[in-house]
C-alpha cells in the first residue's frame, strides 16, 4: 500500500506530471524508492549526478559549504517536488550537497532511462522543457512574493502549497529546523516566528512541527489580500 501511495505522489509531481502519460509507468518501474533518516546524506557536492530525485514525503535541503566552513542553504524541497534534473541529464557533477532534513521517502529516477525515452519519443524533450519553464516560473513567483507580500502572507502561501486538499481543514508537517523555512521564504527566524503568530487570526495554529489550518479558504483569502491592507494590519 505504501509503495502504491508513493507512486501516486511521484505521478502527481511537477516533473512526472509534465511527461506523456504512456511513459510515466515505464519510468516509475525503472525508479528506485528509498527511505532516508533525518540527517542522512543523499549526495555530496562534486559527486557525479546520475539520477533525478522526487520527494515523496518529508523534507530535503540542498546546501554548499563556504570557504570559512559555514553552511549556505541553497534550497529546500518538500513532497511532490523534484531536483537534480539539469545536472543528471547533462551527466555532470552535483554543484551542491543534499541532506534529509526529516525522515523522508524519495523516488530516484535514472537519467539514463529518461534519455533513452527521449530518443524514442521527442515529445518527452518538450515535456522536460515545460517542467524546466515551470521551475523558472516558480522562482519568479518567489521573487514577486518577496517584493509584494508581507512575511505572514509568504508563510500562508507556503502552507497552502503543502496542503493535500483544496478546502476545509488541514494539518501539514514542517521541518523541525524552522531556520530552513525562514531561509526558503527570505526571512529571518525571528520574523518567521512573528509571522506564525500573525497567522492565528487566519486560523493557523503551530504545534511543534505541525501547522493546523482551520480553513484553507480563509488562509487563501489572507494570502491574497491587497499587500497595502496587509501591511496596515501588521
Amino acid at each position: 500500500m505504501a509503495y502504491e501511495k508513493h507512486k501516486a505522489v511521484a505521478r502527481s509531481s511537477l516533473f512526472m506530471r509534465s511527461l506523456p502519460e504512456q511513459h510515466v509507468e515505464r519510468l516509475l518501474s525503472r525508479s528506485t524508492f528509498k527511505h532516508y533518516e533525518r540527517g542522512e546524506s543523499l549526495f555530496i557536492q562534486d559527486e557525479p549526478a546520475s539520477v533525478i530525485h522526487i520527494v515523496l514525503d518529508g523534507w530535503v535541503k540542498l546546501y554548499r559549504m563556504a570557504p570559512n566552513g559555514s553552511e549556505a542553504v541553497v534550497s529546500v524541497f518538500a513532497r511532490g517536488e523534484s531536483f537534480g534534473e539539469a545536472v543528471a541529464l547533462r551527466g555532470v557533477n552535483y554543484p551542491v550537497s543534499a541532506e534529509a532534513v526529516t525522515a523522508c521517502e524519495l523516488a530516484l529516477l535514472p537519467a539514463s532511462a529518461l534519455i533513452s525515452l527521449m530518443k524514442e519519443d521527442p515529445m518527452i524533450s518538450v515535456s522536460v522543457l515545460a517542467s524546466t519553464f515551470t521551475h523558472l516560473h516558480s522562482l519568479v513567483a518567489q521573487l514577486e512574493q518577496l517584493k509584494a507580500q508581507t512575511g505572514a502572507q509568504r508563510v500562508a502561501e507556503f502552507l497552502l502549497d503543502l496542503c493535500d486538499n483544496e478546502s476545509g481543514a488541514a494539518t501539514v508537517t514542517l521541518p523541525y529546523d524552522k531556520v530552513l523555512i525562514a531561509g526558503r521564504l527570505g526571512m529571518k527566524p525571528e520574523s518567521l516566528s512573528r509571522a506564525f503568530g500573525r497567522l492565528k487570526s487566519a486560523g493557523v495554529l503551530i504545534k511543534k512541527n505541525h501547522a493546523e489550518i482551520k480553513d484553507i479558504d480563509m488562509l487563501r483569502d489572507y494570502a491574497e489580500v491587497d499587500p497595502a491592507i496587509a501591511w496596515n494590519k501588521n
